[in-house]
């Protein structure tokens, strides 16, 4: 925890601002630790080997363009330059774990192994070694799931995003959901509660801009306006969390008087839509809720901070020596 900076307030300034329903489904066979490496290296070439033709004991090869991504795939974006490094892994080495697929019709649908499956085409090799198994939409899902969180490492919107998922489309409660994941309860709902942030916030966990702990403080702010300022300002003054913490209790217990809008007497609604736009960029700018009272004539700028240390960091950045 960094150490708490000297206030430079001085004696006076000092002195004055002190004081469900579970779906029953055949459990999908366990993945083997390995397959041969050279079932994974045929050039682009050769002809696709027959989906039947077994590439060894349980596993099958299948022709790559047979192959459809899975629509419960909680990933949501998969970095080119890992992509790229898988392939080069396996055109030297080979592939060392099958892709898992199922059935559909004439088809395979995926349930794990989306980047390996990638790097495939990447590489224009034409077959894959794959695991075909029997699985349910559910148990797709929560297999998917359960390989991201396990070899992938999801960020935790994507890990929120297919946990509610598994509950909403499958009809799960959260502790059936959790089962099926092999995640505690308190864990899945804990994920689950990142998604009532917005969008914005959300969008910082996802590139790990915030950390979880950040978030579960966040989530502790009533306020929506309030917490996209103090997210905004963990991430510009490198808050830990519990200095994050310490500014949320502040929040609470000055219960907001400085968040008004914009006085909107004698403006109109263009012009009150201008101060409320000044308003949020300002705020934004110094981590701290700002109201403008505006007039044609005159006005009034209130900045609301929080104890002495929070006045010593608006002054520092206006350049004001205390």
């Amino acid at each position: 925890m960094p150490a708490t900076p000297k206030s430079r307030l001085g004696r006076g300034l000092g002195g004055l601002i002190a004081a469900s329903k579970p779906v029953v489904t055949s459990q999908p066979a366990t993945v083997p630790a390995a397959a041969p490496a050279a079932a994974a290296s045929k050039p682009a070439s050769a002809p696709a080997a027959s989906p039947a033709a077994p590439a060894a004991p349980g596993y099958q090869e299948v022709p790559v363009n047979l192959v459809d991504p899975s629509p419960y795939q909680a990933r949501k974006e998969i970095a080119p330059e890992h992509l790229s490094e898988l392939a080069e892994s396996i055109r030297s080495e080979g592939l060392l774990q099958p892709i898992v697929v199922r059935k559909t019709g004439d088809r395979f649908q995926l349930i794990a192994g989306e980047r390996r499956w990638r790097a495939f085409q990447m590489l224009k090799i034409r077959a894959i070694p794959a695991r075909v198994v029997e699985a349910s939409n559910a148990s797709s899902a929560a297999l998917g799931l359960i390989e991201n969180l396990q070899r992938e490492g999801l960020n935790p919107i994507e890990e929120a995003h297919g946990y509610a998922s598994l509950i909403r489309d499958f009809d799960l409660t959260q502790e059936t959901a959790a089962e099926r994941v092999g995640k505690g309860r308190a864990s899945v709902a804990n994920a689950l509660r990142l998604l009532s942030l917005d969008a914005e916030t959300q969008g910082y966990l996802s590139k790990n801009l915030l950390s979880v702990g950040h978030a579960k403080v966040l989530l502790g702010v009533q306020d929506a306006s309030s917490r996209l300022v103090l997210a905004r300002r963990v991430i510009e003054e490198g808050l830990s969390v519990r200095a994050t913490e310490k500014v949320a209790v502040n929040l609470k217990s000055a219960g907001g008087a400085a968040a008004r809008p914009a006085a909107k007497a004698g403006l109109s609604s263009r012009d009150a839509a201008t101060v409320s736009g000044i308003e949020k960029r300002l705020g934004s700018h110094l981590g701290a809720r700002v109201a403008i009272i505006h007039s044609p004539k005159k006005g009034r700028i209130v900045i609301e901070y929080r104890g002495n240390e929070d006045l010593q960091r608006l002054l520092e950045k206006f350049g004001v020596e205390a």
